[in-house]
């Protein structure tokens, strides 16, 4: 009998007979946590555990609680809620149903529209198919015989996925008479898929593009122990009470009209100030770290988007016009303008480094079946920065970045991961640039002892890029700040230095955010703080809320000082009940209410009210104005240069 050498992480090794499963491998290699495997990796590829050994493998256990693991379990609940579907929905028509970060989809084409009222209907099928223990069956098969499979089974969407598929064989899971085309892994029956819930309903185009049908997709979540699936509900549950959605219209910052088109954001007053208070901090804070304020157009012509790349490997998310007989690419990133800047002058490698920033406004065509309020928008600002300096100040230059994107972080009160991309398929450049761009990274993080995960491929087209993605309030992972290292574009545009030895050189150029886009930002922060900003950060610090007619004089007099003083305050010197006016302002989450009455007039001082309902004493007017700004000097430490 033939016979394979099977080893795990830990050096222990054996010879076993060809065919030997991935789960009997672990098991008789006395891996200790055998139990809790719901998957194995062999030569670094997702197996399930039943899935036979056919050569020399190295196996690693895929473990319940693992990211790998749950992803496991959301893909077969995944399958688990398919099958009901078409169980309940004869007519249904499957397409996609990945697992996600937070749970997992499956999108349908089904004739009659399902609502979250049908949800539990489904979930309960859900429940039979769990109960029966449904072995989970995988079969390889000829590309060809696939097509003919799905269809005859109907499955039209499969079908097309098949077409499009370059390997001769494909991989395709069973449950019964239920058939999927999937590459897998899987657990070994449903009984595995325990505690699940079903979440939303939502429409989606097929492949997101919205001349195609328009599916139903149905959201659901998955967890090992009903534990974490009520802890992660309980959050779902906050998560709705804090929709930046439902917060921006209650609190008045900000609105998206059908009118004026979707993914395009109006600013409220409140909005647009709660923006300029960031974006004025956020500028000062550049200026005294260095760097160069610029501003670039909205529009550049096509022939330079092609020279850069963006043409041949962006250009779907870009948005075209023409003047003139000449065509233009309206901007979908900053960084064209700003080495023109550079090119601008003759440089010598003591200018260098180069720090340019900009507010700039760009636009993206993202398809209308991913917007979402502030989070997924076409017109959004980012606070762009690109770093252009020689090989030698490229370590110091990524060390600044992480530090000044952690304090501003910190300032906000998030948390962070980081996560370290490669080169893409889609790319220009030699390998050899991108090796170089890539050590550059992985040396800064080392350098300051920063963990990372690893996306290979997900880089951009033109470089490796650090994402440090913030957490926020509910442990959600947001990607917000970014550095990209790029050794291709200098090249493409010819930018160079003159060097200590009188000769041109290339630069570097590195491309950054801190915040990343600022309507996203605003959307997470809207969130993270559900509305109730910080005092520094609110868009009103302060109400003067009057008890009677009798003193809106002495309130006006107030009013003017605090304006007078730099305090964002609003008045409501309206004719009704005090115990009215304090609840409105309390539902605008304002930070401090001062309530003018007979012995506020008679002192000439101001009474302060928190929002969480804490009563201040009687005190003079500046020293609610020094409290207030007290509260606004939080951001002092980020504005100290480094």
């Amino acid at each position: 009998m033939d016979e394979i050498r099977i080893s795990l992480e830990n050096g222990e090794s054996q010879s076993f007979p060809k065919g030997i499963t991935a789960g009997e491998a672990l098991e008789r290699l006395g891996f200790e946590m055998v139990g809790s495997a719901v998957a194995a990796k062999a030569n670094g590829e997702m197996v399930d555990l039943n899935r036979p050994l056919k050569e020399d493998s190295s196996v690693e256990a895929v473990i319940r609680n693992s990211k790998e693991g749950i992803e496991v379990l959301r893909h077969t609940a995944s399958h688990v809620m398919a099958q009901a579907v078409q169980r309940l929905y004869p007519a249904a028509r499957i397409t996609i149903g990945p697992a996600i970060e937070n749970g997992f989809y499956y999108d349908f084409d089904i004739p009659d529209p399902i609502s979250v009222d049908d949800l539990p209907q489904i979930e309960a099928k859900m429940q039979e198919i769990i109960q029966q223990a449904v072995p989970v069956e995988r079969q390889e098969l000829d590309r060809q015989d696939a097509i003919r499979l799905f269809s005859e089974r109907n499955e039209p969407y499969k079908v097309e996925m098949l077409e499009e598929i370059d390997e001769p064989r494909v991989s395709v899971y069973g449950q019964e008479d239920w058939l999927d085309l999937c590459r897998g892994p899987h657990l070994l029956n449903t009984a595995e898929v325990k505690s699940f819930k079903l979440t939303g309903v939502a429409g989606a185009y097929w492949r997101g593009d919205e001349r195609n049908p328009m599916l139903q997709r149905i959201y659901g979540t998955a967890f090992f122990s009903k534990k974490d699936l009520k802890r992660y509900l309980q959050l779902l549950e906050e998560a709705r009470k804090r929709d930046h959605r439902k917060l921006g219209r209650e609190l008045d910052l900000f609105s998206v009209s059908d009118e004026a088109g979707p993914g395009l954001v109006i600013y409220h007053p409140k909005g647009a100030r709660l923006r300029h208070i960031i974006e004025t901090f956020e500028k000062e804070a550049h200026l005294r770290r260095g760097y160069q304020m610029v501003m670039g157009p909205q529009l550049l012509k096509t022939e330079m988007w092609k020279k850069s790349g963006h043409f041949e490997n962006y250009r779907e998310n870009m948005y075209f016009t023409e003047v003139e007989d000449q065509s233009y690419g309206i901007k979908p990133m900053n960084c064209l303008a700003h080495m023109l800047i550079y090119k601008s002058t003759i440089r010598s490698y003591r200018d260098l480094p180069i720090r340019y920033f900009e507010m700039g406004m760009v636009h993206r065509h993202e398809k209308s079946g991913v917007l979402h309020g502030l989070t997924r928008v076409r017109q959004f600002t980012q606070d762009d920065a690109h770093l252009i300096c020689t090989p030698e100040q490229l370590n110091g230059e990524i060390n600044g970045i992480i530090d000044f994107a952690l304090d501003m972080l910190e300032l906000f009160g998030f948390e962070y991961e980081i996560e370290l991309s490669t080169q893409p398929e889609r790319r220009i450049g030699t390998d050899e640039d991108w090796e170089r761009a890539t050590n550059a990274l992985v040396k800064a993080l080392e350098d300051k002892q920063i963990s990372y995960e690893l996306c290979a491929g997900e880089g951009a087209f033109y470089g490796p890029k650090i994402d440090i993605l913030l957490k926020d309030a509910l442990s959600r992972r947001w990607q917000c700040s970014t550095i990209q290292c790029d050794f291709t574009l200098p090249e493409r545009f010819d930018l160079t230095y003159i060097g200590a030895d009188g000769e041109k050189h290339r630069p570097v150029m590195l491309h950054r955010t801190l915040l990343g886009s600022m309507e996203r930002f605003l959307g997470v922060l809207i969130e993270h703080y559900a509305g109730a900003f910080p005092t520094w950060l609110a868009p009103v610090q302060a109400i003067i809320l009057t008890v009677t007619d009798r003193h809106q004089q002495y309130a006006e007099e107030l009013y003017r000082q605090l304006l007078n003083a730099g305090i964002r305050v609003e008045k409501d010197f309206k004719n009704e009940k005090l115990g009215y006016k304090i609840r409105e302002a309390q539902l605008q989450k304002i930070p401090y209410m001062l309530v003018v009455g007979d012995r506020e007039v008679e002192a000439g001082g101001a009474s302060p009210r928190r929002r969480d309902g804490k009563d201040l004493k009687l005190m003079e007017v500046q020293e609610f104005i020094r409290l207030v700004q007290g509260e606004n000097a939080v951001t002092e430490s980020i504005l100290k240069a480094n």
